[in-house]
């Protein structure tokens, strides 16, 4: 019989938003590459690479940092909607909502160290 108190590894949904964080990661190295995106966009992809890092680690600055990236995402999503009318951007809102919503449930908190 296993203890209840021991927990071995991230939940599914952490993997799922670090997933949606390394993809993000790479969708603005891309864009950087092929010169669609500022090469500042990078500091912006180590940032959403160290928080899926921490995140699959259960680390509690992962968490932070997934946190933050989600909540900024989905803020950045919602001024490019506005500001340029995009009704694509929609999608990469409620995913970053869900997630966030997600990052602040007990059960996701309770997995950190």
């Amino acid at each position: 019989m296993t203890n209840l108190k021991q927990i071995t590894g991230p939940l599914p949904g952490m993997a799922a938003v670090a997933l949606w964080m390394y993809m993000l990661c790479g969708v603005g190295v891309y864009g950087v590459i092929t010169h669609k995106l500022p090469i500042a966009v990078l500091a912006l992809c180590v940032f959403f690479a160290a928080a899926a890092s921490g995140l699959l680690r259960q680390r509690r600055w992962g968490w932070a940092l997934s946190l933050a990236s989600a909540f900024l995402s989905m803020c950045y999503g919602g001024y490019m909607l506005l500001r340029f009318h995009e009704p694509s951007l929609l999608v990469t809102i409620a995913v970053n909502l869900i997630f966030f919503l997600y990052l602040v449930r007990p059960q996701v908190i309770e997995r950190l160290r």
